[in-house]
């Protein structure tokens, strides 16, 4: 998993984990960024260790899935509890993110965020979005606002997104409910469940047609769309050395098998470079 050679897309990336540490704060071993032996899952936490679960800036919440496909050959799905994503590019997430950090409480309106969601539509529509938290992170479906496309045997192609659906069906809690919580809820509620079952997803592939935009992760596919099953995920166990494993694997949105390839997203190249050095900064710190 390289750094990528373009220049501008090395230098707004490390601008996007730069800005990022600003705001949340630098925690050595977490991810600064916002995206099992054969097959391994964990939840991604949010910008800062320190958000408890309960919290509404806790969400949206991400998930990494990655398939070991033999000695140093694996591919990955990236995914987060939000079909929204605010911004196109790399370049207009770090403006997102900076008319964020430039918008304190106290600060007169209009803000520099208010001015950058009132020219942004996208924007607005992601953090308007509903985001309630989950009973569990087994009964939330993950989405991957990236299109990939999927190549045949005969040379056909398909475009997809990936989006991963507890078994169990969605649950979530209301206000009263979540009062009552505690800060890592969700972390030892997974714990727990999977001391007593596995837990599974569904991984499904929204499939494109004809016409829809396929470089651009603000754009929704209609919910007509079909849905295929491509198979289970289930999540067994959790590793001894959890804390340990988790400080160290690099989730990669590039597609690292045959049959698979990238679209035209921009973000995905971008994506990748942020995990990237926020990776190398977490093994660092370790």
């Amino acid at each position: 998993m390289p750094l990528p050679s373009d220049e501008q897309i090395l230098k707004t990336s490390q601008g996007l984990v730069a800005q990022l540490q600003s705001i949340f704060g630098k925690h050595p071993g977490f991810r600064p960024a916002l995206p099992l032996p054969s097959l391994s899952a964990s939840p991604i936490p949010p910008d800062s260790p320190q958000i408890p679960d309960a919290s509404p800036n806790a969400n949206p919440r991400g998930l990494g899935i990655r398939f070991n496909l033999g000695e140093h050959i694996h591919t990955d799905i990236n995914a987060h509890s939000t079909p929204f994503f605010p911004t196109r590019t790399g370049a207009e997430f770090l403006e997102f993110l900076k008319a964020l950090a430039a918008s304190p409480p106290e600060t007169l309106s209009p803000s520099p965020i208010e001015k950058f969601l009132g020219a942004n539509p996208a924007a607005l529509g992601f953090v308007q979005a509903p985001k309630p938290a989950p009973s569990s992170f087994a009964r939330e479906i993950f989405y991957a606002v990236n299109a990939l496309k999927v190549v045949g045997a005969e040379g056909k192609s398909t475009y997809i997104r990936y989006r991963i659906v507890p078994a169990v069906g969605e649950h979530f809690l209301d206000e009263a409910a979540i009062k009552d919580e505690g800060p890592d809820f969700l972390y030892e509620e997974l714990q727990k469940c999977v001391a007593e079952e596995s837990v599974t997803f569904r991984v499904m592939a929204q499939l494109a047609e004809e016409g829809d935009v396929v470089d651009d992760a603000t754009v929704h596919w209609p919910e007509s769309r079909q849905l295929a099953e491509l198979g289970t995920v289930k999540v067994g166990t959790v590793l001894p050395n959890n804390a340990k494993e988790q400080e160290r694997i690099i989730y990669d949105p590039i597609p690292r098998v045959e049959g698979i390839e990238t679209s035209d997203d921009p973000l995905l190249e971008m994506r990748a470079a942020v995990y990237l050095i926020s990776g190398r900064e977490r093994r660092a710190a370790d």
